[in-house]
């Protein structure tokens, strides 16, 4: 049986690039609880029915039983819709459009944005904009840079500091990849652009930048 995590993970995926999740969001599916009848429960009362007696008990009895059904058809629905996208996924990833580091998947629709409508996109998928801290994770992203052959947006800006930069959760940056001599905006240029070769450069935010997601 699949995750919820997974699933919602997939969702997501979807959201970003698949044009049938273009314009909206994917619905939350959350788990239910499975029933199971207890011995010796009164005939007066069941959960989420009113108190019945005599016949009526039987009528309540088959509308639990057809509630229960239900649910269970529902995830039936779900188990399979994991399976499909899925399969999405799968041919997204050989197209290109899907990378791997580590625990993370980095993923793109190959549209480009300014900086807040990136941040915002990726969001809205279920992840967050694409933020190297390691090599690996820096050659994942740079996959797609060279796919495209455009710069994109990392998940770096700076500091009150000018020259300093800092993941949007202002946590401290342990790995860079700046160009020679960058950063050199010096309070002018608040976002971080990465270059066809895998490099860092300080730019400014208005800039339409390829957006590469992380999940």
């Amino acid at each position: 049986m699949p995750s919820l995590q997974l699933f919602h993970q997939i969702l997501g995926l979807m959201l970003l690039l698949l044009p049938c999740y273009a314009h909206g969001k994917p619905t939350q599916i959350f788990p239910v609880p499975g029933f199971k009848a207890e011995r010796g429960i009164s005939q007066a009362y069941l959960p989420g029915f009113p108190s019945v007696a005599g016949s009526e008990m039987d009528d309540a009895v088959l509308q639990l039983k057809d509630r229960i059904s239900k649910l269970e058809g529902d995830w039936r629905k779900e188990s399979m819709l994991v399976s499909v996208a899925s399969g999405r996924c799968l041919v997204l990833y050989l197209q290109g459009k899907i990378t791997k580091s580590g625990g993370k998947i980095f993923a793109t629709s190959g549209k480009t944005a300014d900086f807040h409508a990136t941040v915002k996109m990726c969001q809205e998928a279920g992840g967050c904009i694409a933020s190297p801290r390691n090599a690996d994770e820096n050659a994942a992203i740079l996959h797609f840079v060279k796919q495209f052959n455009r710069y994109a947006y990392l998940g770096i800006k700076e500091s009150l500091i000018p020259g300093t930069f800092q993941f949007l959760n202002g946590g401290e940056l342990s790995y860079t990849n700046w160009y020679s001599h960058e950063p050199s905006g010096k309070g002018e240029e608040e976002c971080v652009e990465m270059y066809t070769d895998g490099t860092w450069n300080d730019r400014r935010c208005n800039q339409n930048r390829l957006v590469v997601c992380q999940f």
